[in-house]
């Protein structure tokens, strides 16, 4: 998938009903993972890439002490 495509993408998304806000974290994993993974199989590295950096934003941070 090319950047021009993500573009459309989102412009067409922006036409549509607001999407429900995932219940907790690992609910918002989920949804991101079954997108990255059909980006991969749709082979749009340029997407993939994307939505490895959110869910690398996603995961949980647990801090010692």
């Amino acid at each position: 998938m090319t950047m021009l495509s993500l573009k459309l993408s989102r412009a067409v998304a922006q036409g549509r009903a607001a999407p429900d806000r995932p219940e907790n974290r690992a609910a918002l994993l989920v949804t991101l993972l079954r997108k990255r993974a059909a980006a991969y199989n749709a082979g749009a590295h340029d997407l993939e890439a994307l939505l490895r950096d959110q869910i690398r934003w996603a995961l949980p941070i647990e801090r010692e002490g």
